[in-house]
């Protein structure tokens, strides 16, 4: 039995936020859609690409002052017609050392089903705090 779309983005982005505090990067690159896409929330800098993307969080895991960032969903909304969806959410970033809040706002992701696996194609993120 395979799960229900909401259920199966949930724990990609669970995968994801596991990935992102443990420095995975292995974990993450599955997770990508080879175009993926990320528009950042403070300076709106494009990522475009796995590769370009995989190389930006190890930079952002070897930085003396790395930042932790969730990402939780709070709406997923699932085509009816396509294998994709859309995951609302809102998301933090603390420091790795204490934890303490550094910045926050909200994002959406597009996903699409390749396969067995839900990937990310596209993230925008609003910095609000």
């Amino acid at each position: 039995m395979t799960d229900a779309p909401d259920h199966a983005i949930r724990r990609r982005r669970e995968v994801f936020n596991r990935a992102l505090a443990g420095a995975d990067i292995k974990a993450i690159g599955p997770l990508l859609a080879p175009g993926v896409v990320l528009v950042t929330g403070t300076d709106s800098a494009v990522i475009s690409g796995r590769k370009a993307q995989l190389a930006a969080w190890e930079q952002e895991f070897a930085a003396s002052l790395r930042t932790i960032y969730t990402r939780t969903p709070d709406t997923i909304l699932v085509s009816p017609i396509e294998p994709i969806a859309l995951d609302h959410g809102h998301w933090q970033g603390v420091t790795a050392a204490g934890g303490l809040p550094l910045a926050s706002g909200t994002y959406t992701a597009k996903w699409r089903k390749i396969g067995a696996d839900w990937v990310i194609e596209a993230e925008i993120y609003l910095t609000l705090a």
